[in-house]
């Protein structure tokens, strides 16, 4: 079942850059502290790489949201051959989980 959030929470900003694309991240946390939603945009409203991270962003916001802990997702997305992530929304992820810095 899905764990709906509170209609007022808590949200934390940070704005990153990745391949030359800045984005800016916002996401909240359930009352135990998990990871709870997310939103990206970039820094080109309405182009395709603002439309990609959009997307990403609500799919693991339901993900999240139905019990997948962020360590699942962090493992599921692409990586590069450092193991640094390769899309925004793994790097917003990483962040998040204290592995990455802004």
């Amino acid at each position: 079942m899905r764990e709906r959030l509170s209609n007022r929470r808590i949200s934390t900003n940070f704005d990153f850059e990745l391949c030359g694309l800045r984005y800016t991240c916002s996401y909240s946390r359930f009352p135990d502290g998990r990871p709870a939603e997310i939103f990206l945009q970039n820094h080109k409203p309405g182009s395709q790489s603002d439309a990609n991270a959009r997307e990403s962003a609500i799919a693991a916001s339901l993900a999240l949201q139905y019990g997948t802990p962020l360590e699942v997702l962090r493992k599921a997305i692409l990586r590069n051959a450092d193991d640094s992530a390769s899309t925004p929304l793994g790097k917003a992820l990483d962040i998040i989980g204290g592995d990455d810095e802004l």
